[in-house]
């Protein structure tokens, strides 16, 4: 394969905010602290670090937000990839209840982040959760009703009568609006953070594959031209981090989700279509995903490859999924289709720890990333500065390869979703 050296044709990529040029690392630097990766986990750990006074590094293997960070579909989502109920149950409640403490932060730190540093991402709020059924309804209103118990008030549940003030369709029973969510630009958010760590005196490697990481009292990250010592170090490669650090590559698998974008609608088209400006997701095990984006494109997202790789035709998977939910787009336009992977843990609850006293590791948000990479970066960043007790929430979870090794994890994984797809066509 030819090595990537820019962003994949989207979207995101053709309205991304100008950015400086970011060369490669040459030689030999000293830090704090070094991060390896350019996405949302070591662009948060970087500037709360930076915030700090730390001296740090960031090493970003092909460009700012290259992998999911600058690809997924732009919504603010708040919680886990499994509900409170179930993370309960796996880890009793003293977990459960300090997880669900946290669980809204990852969004206010976006926000705090584009208002403090002035991130033009087009950050609109409302996020929205539609239900086909009733089963999925009585879901929501106990997500309603966890969520509230936890402080977060800003929560509605609307009727089918209600739906046509969120989006223009006959698919949904009803939903629930979550007024601290949102959806921003994800490639200018995170071009907006770079920006801010350049400001506070870090520096932003690109097109800097670090080949392995040294470890000891002070580890070093070996690039294919370079080396960085550091005081820490924090692995925040996720689903793009290949062999660098082989052990956390075999607790995540790779997963691909789709997005296209049409052509530009008119206003009152795109109003039309979603009138209250919210982005929203339904409540299948795969699930659709879609918003209006600033200049009046639908932004339309969905479909899981376990592989990690992009399928033959991505606008012939979405594209019945755009017409069942607004059949008169069928002879609208699709300006941009890609893929891109994110990283799957088996508990579907993210991965942090550390490999040793001095080198830290973010993965396997689960789909959840936006938010919870945000979070999870502000958590290393406390406990570097011996502030531990939060970050220890997570750590202390068990996380566990994927059954099956390399050559079984996929196909059994996609068996298993497949069984998940099956009960909810056939209503069970």
């Amino acid at each position: 394969m030819a090595k990537e050296t820019g962003y994949i044709k989207s979207y995101y990529a053709a309205s991304a905010n100008p950015a400086p040029p970011r060369g490669p690392l040459r030689g030999e630097r000293i830090c704090d602290v070094c991060v390896i990766g350019g996405g949302y986990s070591g662009l948060s750990t970087a500037l709360h670090l930076a915030e700090r006074g730390h001296k740090v590094i960031v090493l970003e293997a092909v460009k700012v937000g290259f992998g999911a960070s600058g690809r997924n579909g732009g919504q603010i989502i708040n919680g886990y990839s499994r509900d409170y109920d179930t993370i309960k149950g796996r880890y009793g409640a003293d977990a459960a209840n300090a997880l669900l403490s946290m669980s809204f932060e990852g969004g206010d730190i976006i926000r705090e982040r584009v208002s403090k540093y002035a991130i033009n991402c087009d950050l609109k709020p409302g996020s929205f959760f539609a239900a086909f059924n009733v089963r999925q309804m009585r879901d929501l209103e106990r997500r309603k009703e966890v969520w509230e118990r936890a402080g977060h008030q800003d929560l509605h549940m609307y009727s089918k009568e209600r739906m046509p003030e969120v989006v223009d369709t006959s698919l949904y029973c009803g939903g629930l609006l979550d007024r601290r969510g949102g959806h921003i630009h994800p490639l200018n958010l995170a071009l907006g953070e770079a920006g801010a760590i350049e400001r506070l005196g870090g520096e932003i490697f690109e097109n800097t594959r670090v080949v392995r990481v040294e470890r000891g009292l002070k580890p070093v990250a070996v690039t294919e031209n370079g080396r960085v010592a550091a005081k820490f170090l924090i692995v925040c490669g996720n689903a793009y981090l290949h062999e660098a650090v082989p052990e956390l590559s075999s607790r995540i698998m790779s997963v691909s989700s789709q997005i296209v974008t049409t052509e530009v609608l008119s206003e009152g088209l795109a109003h039309k279509m979603m009138p209250s400006g919210f982005c929203l997701e339904d409540c299948n095990y795969l699930l659709d995903y879609y918003r209006m984006t600033a200049d009046h494109r639908l932004l339309f997202g969905g479909g899981v490859v376990y592989s990690g790789t992009d399928p033959s035709d991505i606008i012939g998977r979405l594209y019945p999924h755009i017409l069942k939910t607004f059949p008169y787009l069928k002879d609208r336009k699709i300006d941009f289709a890609w893929s891109g992977n994110f990283a799957l843990t088996l508990t579907r609850m993210p991965h942090i720890g550390r490999l040793t006293d001095t080198v830290y590791f973010i993965q396997g948000d689960s789909g959840h990333g936006v938010t919870t990479c945000h979070l999870l970066g502000r958590l290393v960043a406390e406990a570097i500065s011996q502030q531990s007790s939060r970050f220890d929430v997570f750590a202390a979870m068990r996380n566990y390869p994927f059954p099956g090794g390399r050559m079984f994890r996929v196909p059994l994984t996609a068996l298993g979703a497949l069984y998940y797809a099956l009960k909810e066509q056939l209503g069970i």
